[in-house]
């Protein structure tokens, strides 16, 4: 495992947990590493509220092209935020016309179903 900070960071403090096992998307790499990748981004999460005096944090791991994934090695971005930061989520138009409960349930179920 390596961490180290992004080259071209969101905000301040933008860090990167790479695992050193290659693996190009999170549903190839191996249990134990994924959940070491994510305890160490936990970790370095709070040190950027504590030395860094972030007042949040997302954890994000872009996961294929639709996902805007362009690196193709599974890692996670430590993204420390800020007020006023400037980075944000948009979110797509159907937002504020949800899904009814029986399609909800109907997809629950086939993810269910699946696994």
């Amino acid at each position: 495992m390596v961490a180290f900070m992004d080259i071209q960071p969101i905000t301040q403090g933008h860090m990167l947990v790479v695992p050193r096992a290659h693996a190009a998307y999170m549903n190839e790499i191996d249990e134990t590493v994924a959940l070491r990748t994510f305890r160490i981004a936990r970790q370095l999460a709070s040190l950027a509220r504590t030395i860094l005096g972030a007042s949040g944090v997302n954890l994000l791991v872009a996961d294929g092209e639709a996902a805007f994934q362009d690196v193709f090695h599974f890692h996670v971005h430590v993204i420390p935020r800020y007020p006023f930061d400037g980075f944000g989520i948009t979110f797509p138009p159907t937002y504020d016309s949800p899904p009814g409960r029986a399609a909800l349930d109907a997809i629950a179920a086939a993810i269910r179903d699946a696994g």
